[in-house]
């Protein structure tokens, strides 16, 4: 038994050596895939990132800081435009230039729009008067509206279609560079309705220098010496008057401008601005009297080019060409020194052509002079829109039609040294020596019967139609009350 138990013993012991020399096999996780040796691949040395400080803040990341742009005395958005904020933004404008005033108008803005790239498309119309109102009424309004008529623009106002530019242009620039009439003439119902552009004076004779001195005439210094000179000239087989009122569908004009001209020569100031706010009738004795100066010229056959039925239907703008022919088929022009754009290029101021004060007729009434112009007003309120009408309110904007003639600007920032001839200086000088100045009558008149009944009943007494006093009457009729 001990024997059998050794036996078995050696039999375990043998059995574990065999066990413990045998090659290890190892069998492959049934979840993991057999290892597949790579391809090792040298990888250039990475710096290591440097550590950072728990105390040290990272750099500030600095913001970008928006421009800031200096306003111009005007107002800020005209500063805005010249910085090209605008740029490609359209502005659009409506009023009466038409033919060589439209040429002249879009010259004198065409620096400012290629220095904003804002486009201002200014919409001319002959029947300007007659649509604009019904435009407006229609909500089709154009950004700024040119006035030629501050009647007009009185009903804008009356119905609330204007803005007040004090909130578009800086007051105090108003302020400094109008004067005061400018500033009241430009005040409607207590808001400023609108900003004056171009002017013209009206109290001017123009005529043939050349040639009036070749024939030895001398300029008339009172209303009776204009007459003697009238006179002569038709003595001498001339004649001398050159008068045109055809204007579309503003007909007329030309002879309400002479009617208060002479009234403001034979009447007081006071009745003038009676008469303008319908507080003295139009068949007045002050009216029919300076009717009775006018109709001594209009209706005389030898005074006047064609004689008085061809003033109705000869263009204000053509009255003035028969001047310039060889002889001068008339010699005497009266009208505002914008007819100057009229002439024929080749002329040369104060050589071929100048002109004379209308004489005074009374010498109480001393030497008025009769104004007009153009108020511009704005009826859409957008940054572009802002920096337009600020921009009119320079005389800058004006400069360029200043130097070629046809315009005087009442900025007070329009330089003299621009009129580029020696009579549009003269015109200038006129209206700033004048004692009494007074802007047109049917432009303060209320539209109806400024750019209404005044227009059509005098052409309608013209031409012979009518009388004077069916006339005078029919007007007093139309008065709004």
């Amino acid at each position: 038994m001990k024997k059998k138990f050794m036996f078995l013993a050696v039999l375990v012991i043998f059995s574990m050596i065999l066990a413990a020399c045998a090659p290890k096999v190892e069998t492959p996780s049934p979840e993991e895939p057999p290892a597949v040796e790579e391809p090792v691949v040298e990888k250039p040395a990475e710096e290591k990132p440097a550590e950072e400080k728990p105390d040290e803040e990272p750099p500030a990341v600095e913001e970008p800081v928006e421009e800031v742009i200096a306003p111009l005395p005007q107002g800020q958005e005209l500063a805005n435009a010249y910085a090209g904020m605008y740029a490609g933004t359209v502005v659009t404008m409506a009023g009466p230039f038409t033919d060589q005033d439209a040429v002249v108008f879009n010259d004198s803005i065409a620096e400012f729009e290629a220095a904003t790239g804002i486009d201002i498309q200014y919409e001319g119309s002959k029947e300007f008067e007659a649509n604009i109102m019904i435009r407006l009424d229609g909500g089709d309004r154009p950004d700024i509206v040119d006035f030629p008529q501050p009647g007009l623009l009185q009903t804008a106002v009356d119905k609330g279609y204007a803005i007040d530019l004090e909130t578009l242009i800086n007051p105090d620039w108003i302020k400094e560079n109008y004067s005061q009439a400018w500033q009241d003439l430009a005040t409607m119902n207590g808001m400023v309705a609108g900003i004056w552009a171009r002017a013209n004076g009206k109290s001017f004779v123009f005529y043939p220098k050349a040639k009036f001195e070749e024939y030895g005439y001398t300029i008339p210094e009172t209303w009776d010496e204009m007459m003697a000179l009238t006179q002569e000239i038709a003595d001498d087989g001339d004649t001398p008057w050159c008068i045109g009122i055809e204007s579309g569908a503003a007909t007329g004009w030309t002879m309400t401008d002479w009617i208060e001209d002479t009234l403001l020569r034979v009447a007081k100031p006071e009745d003038y601005d009676a008469w303008v706010a319908g507080e003295l009738p139009f068949d007045s004795p002050q009216v029919n009297e300076a009717l009775d100066y006018i109709e001594a010229i209009w209706f005389n056959d030898d005074y006047v080019y064609g004689g008085r039925a061809a003033i109705p239907t000869i263009s204000f703008g053509d009255a003035p060409k028969p001047m310039f022919d060889d002889p001068p088929g008339c010699w005497f022009n009266r009208q505002g020194n914008f007819v100057t754009t009229f002439f024929p290029e080749e002329l040369e101021a104060g050589v071929d052509y100048d002109f004379f004060y209308l004489p005074p007729i009374k010498p109480e009434y001393g030497k008025p002079v009769l104004g007009a112009g153009d108020i511009y007003a704005v009826f859409n309120d957008r940054p572009e829109v802002r920096a337009v009408i600020q921009y009119f309110s320079t005389g800058e904007s004006l400069r360029k039609w200043i130097e070629v003639g046809g315009a005087i600007g009442v900025h007070n920032d329009a330089s003299l040294d621009w009129y580029a001839d020696p009579v549009t200086r003269g015109v200038a000088e006129t209206i700033r020596n004048a004692t009494t100045f007074r802007f047109d009558g049917s432009d303060l008149m209320p539209g109806a019967v400024g750019a209404g009944t005044f227009w059509k009943y005098m052409t309608d007494y013209v031409s012979g139609t009518i009388t004077r006093q069916e006339a005078l009457q029919q007007i007093d009729a139309s008065w709004p009350r």
